[in-house]
């Protein structure tokens, strides 16, 4: 079986959006915004959940979204960008073990000044040293997805063709993965 989604994973700001709409068009693949499936599914904005449910239904709503996406409606190759702390909740790594996972990954003073810049509420932003705490708090988290790239002075391009590579990658371990077990019978088997 070859890959079909990839799942982006990153801080806020770190450009998930932006390079996963990119990477779909250049795949032909269609693109999943994991938080607007949210607010799509709970008829409320990130930020209306955030106020009225707090962060922890919020990241009820997230999960219930994730295994929707993951066992209902990715029908079709896709690239899917998560929310930032999607990728921090054990129940959401724990579902996504098994598919391409790729941290795009920056300096959190870098990924302050843009999300200053980008017009998009955050309910989590804060001032910056909540912010650089935060990040510190889920890098770790984020560090367990299977390919890690850096997108300080990349553009659009360069960091799509590297998620690309690391794809064909994956394909080529998994065939090899499936060939290997292809080859040698269980034992017990007759030969």
């Amino acid at each position: 079986m070859e890959v079909r989604a990839v799942f982006l994973v990153g801080f806020m700001a770190s450009g998930k959006s932006s390079v996963g709409r990119e990477l779909a068009r250049r795949l032909g693949w269609d693109f999943v915004d994991l938080d607007a499936r949210i607010a799509e599914r709970e008829r409320k904005t990130v930020p209306e959940i955030f106020r009225e449910a707090g962060e922890s239904g919020f990241r009820l709503a997230e999960t219930s979204a994730l295994k929707h996406l993951l066992t209902e409606s990715l029908l079709r190759n896709s690239v899917v960008a998560l929310g930032g702390g999607a990728f921090i909740q054990e129940p959401n790594r724990e579902l996504l073990q098994s598919w391409p996972t790729v941290f795009l990954e920056a300096p959190a003073s870098e990924l302050w000044q843009r999300s200053l810049t980008d017009g998009i509420e955050r309910p989590l932003r804060g001032d910056p040293d909540q912010f650089a705490k935060l990040y510190a708090e889920r890098l770790p988290f984020y560090r367990q997805a299977k390919v890690t790239i850096a997108t300080s002075g990349k553009d659009l391009a360069s960091l799509c063709s590297e998620i690309e590579r690391s794809l064909q990658f994956w394909n080529a371990e998994t065939a090899g993965s499936r060939q290997i077990a292809s080859t040698h019978p269980q034992s017990g088997e007759s030969q």
